[in-house]
């Protein structure tokens, strides 16, 4: 019987992706830009635009990115290929490796239940068992997507349906629509919160080192600790306030705790193993640069002993398609974001727009670079796209107008997390969140407008002065 699959292949969007990179190809190269660098950054938006409209899958469209820059000339095929070595991706891939252990062995689910059972008597302290949940996976689970969508979307489905809180009989708001609100809020900020809690973090500390700024784990960690607590402590209490639940009281949510612990038996010698590595990937991640050991290779050692316990098998390495997927757009999108740094065209827009904030002073001229840079997200159906397109841009620019440099990489960074929250396309959790229909469009939109304006506030104003005590500014 002939095999009839559904091709991959979208062709209006690939007209279209192909359509764009053509026109910027033969537009006439600026003066102060080199041929190959004009050429380059044709590819490179063409190749956004692709992450954005998705022609092909993610993985398809960076290799023929990739593919482009070696059969134009732009680049050698060794300069092609020169993402794949850097340390940075490897870190994330080797991240979303260990994730899986989370998810296999069954212990992301057990440390949900576990809260959720000591703090799900009331929907407010439900929604804060949750928070406290993602919270402690974030550092491991490099996917949001994963992390918010497979671990915590199901338990919170659940719960709603236990209360009769149903989108198909008009009931969402019993207590569904809050917390699945809540929910996608709460892990916006746990995303910015760790260098490992979401696929682009990672990009955005290699755009920053390619600019003499370099962020570790631990200092990732420790400026974002204080405005992310305050964040995590005010949305959900600011959710409830305006987008209340109908039902208070949830005695039912700890009791459906309790009986998946049952089930789920006593803890296993994998999930102790998988909790080892865990606490030890932490301490690495967080002293590394004391012991002299790279966050990389940090991530690597967690994965080899994974593997050496048999958490982990090669069976589970070779199926994360999540990990290879990465590999290869984030090994194109750090490979063309590199050279079109090294060919001058970074340097190039940094002159042409810092003009356009000269004569302010630079806390003003950053201010308003930040919030065009997160309000601008309202045109990305990708927090990965996005930074690949802006980050580098803006934060050479905010330098320019003399922000210091790590307060710059770092705020740009959050905000790369913190501006998810604005629509039902703007991170990866959104759709699955969104999809269940509890949250009306203009709730979403309305709900996420004002926890970014207040997580802005949190993270400027609070987050400024925590930044002011460590001195980065």
């Amino acid at each position: 019987m002939e095999n009839k699959t559904r091709p991959e292949t979208n062709l209006k969007s690939l007209a279209i992706t192909l359509l764009v990179g053509v026109i910027i190809w033969f537009i006439p190269t600026p003066s102060g830009v080199s041929g190959h660098a004009w050429q380059l950054l044709a590819i490179f938006v063409a190749t956004i635009l692709g992450l954005i409209i998705k022609p092909l899958p993610l993985g398809g469209v960076a290799i023929v990115g990739i593919t482009m820059t070696a059969l134009t000339g732009t680049l050698s095929i060794s300069q092609s290929l020169s993402g794949f070595s850097n340390s940075t991706i490897w870190l994330i891939v080797s991240a979303f490796f260990i994730s899986r252990g989370f998810i296999k062995t069954g212990l992301g689910r057990r440390i949900a239940y576990l809260l959720m059972a000591r703090l799900g008597k009331s929907s407010l302290g439900l929604c804060y068992g949750i928070s406290l949940a993602d919270l402690i996976l974030a550092p491991a689970i490099p996917s949001n997507t994963a992390r918010c969508g497979g671990i915590i979307y199901p338990l919170l489905a659940s719960v709603a349906k236990a209360y009769g809180s149903d989108p198909e009989q008009g009931t969402e708001r019993k207590l569904g629509a809050f917390l699945i609100k809540s929910a996608y809020q709460v892990n916006m900020i746990t995303s910015a919160m760790f260098m490992t809690a979401m696929a682009a973090n990672p990009l955005a500390v290699k755009l920053a080192s390619d600019q003499q700024i370099q962020i570790s784990w631990g200092s990732w960690a420790i400026a974002a600790a204080v405005p992310g607590i305050v964040s995590l402590l005010t949305l959900p209490l600011l959710l409830y306030k305006l987008y209340p639940p109908q039902i208070r009281a949830t005695p039912q949510a700890a009791q459906i705790a309790h009986d998946k612990l049952k089930e789920m038996g006593s803890v296993s010698t994998q999930e102790w193993v998988m909790l080892g590595v865990f606490v030890l990937l932490l301490v690495l991640w967080i002293g590394g640069s004391t012991l002299g050991i790279h966050s990389t290779t940090a991530a690597l050692t967690g994965l080899a002993i994974l593997m050496l316990c048999g958490t982990l098998s090669w069976t589970d390495i070779i199926q994360e398609k999540g990990a290879w997927t990465t590999l290869i757009w984030f090994s194109a999108l750090v490979m063309m974001a590199d050279y079109l740094n090294k060919l001058g065209l970074i340097g190039w827009f940094t002159h042409s727009i810092s003009g356009s904030v000269n004569g302010l002073n630079w806390e003003l001229a950053f201010l308003i670079l930040a919030l065009v840079y997160l309000f601008s997200h309202y045109l990305f159906a990708s927090s990965t796209a996005h930074v690949a397109a802006m980050y580098g841009a803006f934060l050479s620019v905010s330098i320019a107008v003399g922000t210091p440099p790590m307060l710059a990489a770092l705020v740009l960074a959050f905000f790369s997390n913190l501006m998810g929250s604005l629509t039902h396309y703007g991170s990866g959790p959104a759709p699955v969140l969104f999809g269940s229909n509890h949250v009306a469009m203009k709730h979403w939109w309305g709900l996420g407008l004002l926890c970014a304006l207040v997580n802005i506030l949190i993270w400027l104003v609070i987050g400024g002065s925590w930044w002011r005590v460590l001195g980065l500014w």
